[in-house]
């Protein structure tokens, strides 16, 4: 038997100021209140990285510029999770080091340990985390839904070719109001 997950991606404070839309975080609410109504775990992905961050190399394009910018800035404020989705007891919150939700974190362990073969994806954004962590998932024989309308990217028509075209080859896609946690 299935048993499903709801990930809520890089929804951390920097991230959601990077990308105003004011009716995304009420559609990820009523995700995340779905999925705990439905006895459906919560996992909350954010990206971490230790003090001094050793985990960046100059090499990295992405991430190497946050580093800075995070060190310069003292940015632990901004890497919290934003509060409209604050994670609650039984909540599990897994760190990652890189754009996959999988990259140098303990999910697989999660995943594992919860008996979870069925990730339902939300987050920003689109052609980041839920792009990544959907490839990665499909490779690990997962079972894969994407909310659309609780994804946001700063691209729309990134957005929708991915959601439309790219998506349904390896998940299916549906919106909050569509979904049926299960």
């Amino acid at each position: 038997m299935s048993r499903q997950a709801l990930m809520v991606m890089d929804i951390q404070n920097a991230v959601v100021a990077r990308y105003p839309d004011p009716g995304y975080l009420p559609r990820l609410r009523e995700a995340v209140a779905r999925a705990r109504a439905g006895g459906i775990p919560v996992i909350h992905v954010v990206v971490g990285f230790r003090p001094g961050y050793p985990e960046i190399s100059a090499n990295n394009k992405m991430f190497g510029g946050l580093a800075r910018r995070a060190a310069a800035a003292g940015e632990e404020a901004g890497m919290a999770i934003h509060p409209e989705v604050t994670p609650e007891p039984g909540d599990i919150v897994v760190t990652k080091r890189r754009v996959s939700a999988f990259a140098g974190s303990d999910l697989d362990v999660v995943l594992s340990a919860g008996g979870i073969d069925h990730l339902v994806l939300t987050g920003i954004a689109t052609s980041g985390v839920v792009l990544s962590t959907l490839r990665e998932a499909a490779d690990r024989d997962l079972t894969l839904t994407v909310l659309a309308d609780a994804c946001l990217d700063s691209d729309p028509e990134v957005h929708r070719v991915l959601t439309e075209k790219v998506f349904p080859m390896q998940a299916e896609v549906t919106t909050v109001a569509e979904w049926t946690p299960a």
